[in-house]
């Protein structure tokens, strides 16, 4: 969910997209240097016209003014000041608009020695990506989760769940815990549900699965907070487990759980 701007925001933004707006050059944007300037940068106006703005709309945003910040005028804003992706985020995280461009692309990829750092881990751990595929996991892990991790199979979660009847026998409270992981990824993926590979995900459990038809057609969201999870295992019995997730730092599609002993 996005959230309204604080006052701190606004003047954040003013102060973020002025520095952005200083550090160009002119030559940096296709513009003639001209004549002497008095102040760094481009000026106000320059960038206005670059993003098809108002001088006073743009004006009012580099004084955090409570203003109607458009999605369509912050994209051509990002644009307009060159902006990286993280730059790109954090405006429209301070803006409390969701970026249109969230979703495109392909999923980002994470260097080797991070996907590695998972056999680091004492618990059982594991890293899933956009489309909640395991990417990583550790020893521990492979052992918890009997039939699939421990396969040469697929190791998409949803398919797990919904898929293999060994998930049933495995995970305690089947049904309130494959409702929830539904209404989930439900949440996790509402950026990216134009991505083919994801709607075809979708399409094959709905027509696979009459539990995850119905569970997606609840139209559920919820956050991954974590907590106790139980499981039915076939050699160590009941175990009981403390979920935790964590995004990883700079690949917002690839998420880290960690499940801790309780």
């Amino acid at each position: 969910m996005i959230a309204t701007q604080s006052r701190q925001q606004q003047r954040e933004l003013g102060d973020f997209v002025r520095a952005q707006r200083e550090r160009l050059k002119p030559a940096d944007v296709g513009l003639p240097a001209g004549p002497r300037r008095r102040t760094s940068g481009l000026r106000r106006e320059e960038v206005a016209q670059l993003c098809g703005l108002s001088v006073t709309w743009y004006t009012w945003l580099e004084q955090g003014r409570d203003m109607m910040l458009s999605v369509a005028a912050l994209a051509r804003l990002a644009r307009a000041l060159r902006l990286g992706r993280a730059e790109r985020a954090y405006l429209f995280e301070l803006a409390g608009k969701r970026d249109p461009s969230q979703g495109e692309g392909e999923i980002s990829l994470v260097p080797a020695a991070t996907l590695a750092s998972v056999d680091l881990i004492a618990a059982p751990a594991y890293i899933l990506d956009r489309s909640w595929t395991a990417r990583s996991w550790n020893r521990q892990a492979e052992r918890l989760f009997v039939g699939w991790l421990d396969t040469p199979a697929d190791r998409n979660l949803l398919r797990f769940i919904f898929l293999e009847p060994a998930a049933r026998s495995l995970i305690s409270d089947y049904e309130t815990r494959a409702r929830r992981v539904v209404a989930e990824f439900r949440a996790d993926v509402s950026a990216h549900l134009d991505d083919p590979a994801v709607r075809l995900l979708i399409t094959e459990l709905r027509s696979q699965s009459q539990n995850f038809e119905r569970f997606w057609d609840e139209h559920g969201v919820l956050g991954r907070e974590g907590g106790e999870r139980t499981f039915n295992h076939p050699q160590d019995g009941l175990v009981r487990y403390q979920q935790v997730t964590f995004m990883l730092a700079g690949h917002a599609d690839y998420k880290l759980t960690i499940l801790t002993p309780s």
